[in-house]
């Protein structure tokens, strides 16, 4: 049994079976890939996957289980050469993030310039997508850590530890009646902003659920009438008239956004948790814990390898039941 046999049949496993795109990803060639998975089957004396013809069909019951353990495995020895690089080159390597638009445009360029200003020679790739993309790429070691506020609940081996709370803002030109009204005084409600088409996010983004679980509780059917996964670009049609923007409070800049005017809506929606998924068994090197370490302060190494020793999500929760987070 081969290291490089094990890589095949994961590999081939995230890739649904597919032996081509496997060999495309791992810079090999497909025959080469079916031969070393045919000798480890032969070796162990069981299939792992079904065949119709050449192509894999399916996983065997066995082949579920060595897959499985072959995963694991993988990860320990990537584990061994974190180990070793910590020890040999502490301020050398690379990081890959994965995060949301307005993690990467409003919260993350402070971080990260601080970040490189302390590790110039480490390689930092951001990769951005939906928060269920991050998820998944943090889930199967695509990238080190996620940041997202949805989706990360949805992969049992992330372990998600709370960063900071945050509310969302309303969004029109000044002389829309939402902003004429709030220069008088009159408070923003939900029956008054459902009277008008709205222009958010998409849904699975950004703490979109916490928006239409206000409006489902008090019975009113929000107008949206555009969605978007960018602030900016919401920005943008808000100012073109299409409708009243809703977006997390730290997307408004006022010096920036001149045309604008932002009205506080956090008496409208429940607060939105931004999180740091990390995959369970994950070995972080020192530059790791001093990026999470940047982005929320309250999380020390101390209280990171608390959470990383846990076994079960509702203990983290615990763990962080005392932790009063920042409002950003």
């Amino acid at each position: 049994m081969k290291l490089q046999q094990l890589k095949y049949i994961w590999e081939v496993s995230r890739h649904e079976l597919n032996v081509s795109a496997t060999a495309e990803s791992l810079y090999t060639s497909q025959p080469g890939i079916s031969k070393q998975i045919r000798m480890l089957e032969d070796e162990l004396g069981v299939q792992i996957f079904q065949r119709s013809g050449k192509h894999l069909t399916e996983i065997t019951p066995a082949g579920k289980a060595i897959v499985k353990m072959a995963g694991e495995i993988l990860d320990k020895v990537e584990n061994v050469r974190l180990i070793a690089n910590e020890f040999s080159d502490k301020d050398r390597g690379t990081l890959s993030i994965a995060t949301t638009h307005t993690q990467a445009r409003y919260l993350l360029p402070s971080v990260i310039s601080e970040f490189i200003g302390r590790y110039p020679d480490v390689a930092l790739h951001m990769h951005q997508g939906t928060p269920v993309q991050i998820s998944e790429a943090a889930s199967k070691g695509k990238v080190d850590i996620a940041i997202a506020t949805e989706a990360l609940e949805l992969f049992e081996n992330l372990i998600m530890l709370p960063c900071y709370r945050w509310n969302r803002s309303v969004i029109v030109k000044h002389d829309h009646p939402l902003a004429i009204n709030e220069a008088s005084g009159e408070k923003l409600t939900l029956e008054g902003l459902a009277e008008y088409p709205i222009v958010t996010y998409v849904f699975g983004f950004t703490g979109r659920s916490q928006l239409d679980d206000a409006f489902n509780e008090k019975g009113y059917e929000p107008k949206v009438v555009f969605t978007a996964a960018d602030a900016d670009v919401i920005k943008t049609y808000v100012k073109l008239g299409i409708g009243v923007g809703i977006v997390a409070s730290m997307a408004f800049d006022a010096d920036i956004d001149k045309e604008l005017v932002a009205i506080d809506a956090s008496h409208l929606f429940a607060s939105s948790t931004t999180k740091i998924g990390l995959r369970r068994g994950t070995i972080l090197r020192g530059f790791m814990y001093e990026f999470i370490e940047l982005f929320a302060p309250h999380l020390d190494k101390a209280l990171v390898d608390q959470a990383l020793n846990t076994r079960k999500n509702d203990e983290i929760e615990q763990l962080f039941a005392g932790v009063e987070l920042p409002f950003h």
